[in-house]
């Protein structure tokens, strides 16, 4: 029985007490939060689950084994090395830290310490990213020109990272992981439309290796709330749609021919849609965070790092954001990703 201490428990901190109580394999021994009245709350939903107002209880605890970090983006780096410090286990939210050195920092120390550290990056856990993996790994869809995602809703709005680093490190990992790589180039603009300090909306045009082009749209002053991403290949296409309840998948059997005849007025070819059949496979349901949290378990109890959401993995989708966020900062500007050594 692996013993879980949750620190932060506001918006998702409650969640990982929920799932951790849950697996037969773990237990949600004890949680920490600066509101007395969030720990209240915990106390009633949970009530066999200790609580402390400072998240050091935690770490100073031999009996706690691992800890899962929810709390502000800001605090991920110190907590979550304070914790592989105090030779916990290490679940951290994304994004991982604000900077790509302290990523490394937290994954040179993880190894040193022969403790997993892994990032919260649920939508790779997602039966039906899943399934567009497969999709792409599969050669169903041919070679893939484009992809584009959609994250955006009326709110809710944060006052510690602006749009960007709180939506994009989900679309930006989704994509790492469809393609195998980090981007190799990024260009993107920013607004702060509501007037703030922060941006609001974000567009970041991703360059990946094999000339796939990527495009993220992330918001909190959109009418309609999106979880959407769209990926076009030279054989189908196909469209995963997070709220879809018919189906999270819908794969297009249509793509474009070029014919080989002569045509004196469009010159040695023309291209032509062909239209084709619309599939909705049957999609596992199964909670992605349920599906994170026994990777991390398993990970923990194998004193291994996790190869769907380890350490790289985090440090990659840091440093896309830095990138994105200095060509926000430069008005578009291309900004090229130095490849992980």
């Amino acid at each position: 029985m692996i013993k879980i201490g949750i620190i932060g428990c506001g918006h998702w901190g409650p969640n990982h007490i929920r799932i951790f109580s849950q697996l037969t394999n773990s237990q949600a021994a004890m949680c920490a939060d600066i509101s007395e009245e969030r720990l209240n709350r915990i106390k009633q939903s949970f009530p066999g689950i200790r609580t402390a107002c400072d998240y050091k209880q935690i770490l100073d605890d031999k009996d706690i084994d691992a800890v899962c970090i929810a709390s502000p983006t800001d605090t991920h780096f110190k907590i979550s090395k304070e914790a592989l410090l105090k030779n916990k286990h290490v679940l951290c939210e994304k994004p991982l830290a604000l900077k790509p050195e302290e990523c490394r920092e937290l994954k040179d120390l993880a190894q040193k310490q022969n403790l997993t550290l892994m990032v919260g990056h649920v939508f790779i856990f997602n039966p039906g990213i899943v399934s567009l993996k497969q999709y792409i790994k599969s050669g169903e869809l041919g070679t893939i020109h484009y992809a584009h995602s959609t994250r955006t809703n009326l709110g809710p709005f944060r006052y510690d990272v602006n749009a960007l680093w709180d939506l994009a490190p989900h679309d930006i990992a989704i994509f790492n992981y469809l393609f195998d790589s980090c981007p190799l180039s990024v260009s993107a603009r920013g607004q702060k439309c509501l007037g703030t300090s922060l941006e609001d909306l974000a567009f970041a045009t991703l360059d990946y290796p094999n000339n796939i082009i990527a495009n993220v749209h992330v918001s909190w002053i959109d009418p309609k709330k999106i979880r959407e991403i769209t990926i076009v290949g030279d054989k189908k296409m196909v469209v995963w749609d997070d709220l879809d309840n018919l189906g999270p998948i819908k794969l297009y059997d249509k793509h474009v021919e070029k014919t080989a005849t002569f045509y004196e007025t469009y010159g040695e070819f023309q291209l032509l849609s062909r239209e084709g059949s619309i599939t909705i496979p049957k999609i596992t349901v199964s909670e992605p965070l349920k599906l994170q949290a026994q990777h991390f378990i398993d990970c923990v109890t194998k004193k291994a790092q996790s190869s769907l959401a380890n350490a790289q993995h985090g440090m990659d989708v840091v440093k896309t954001l830095c990138a994105v966020q200095e060509s926000m900062d430069k008005k578009g500007e291309c900004v090229f990703i130095t490849p992980s050594a």
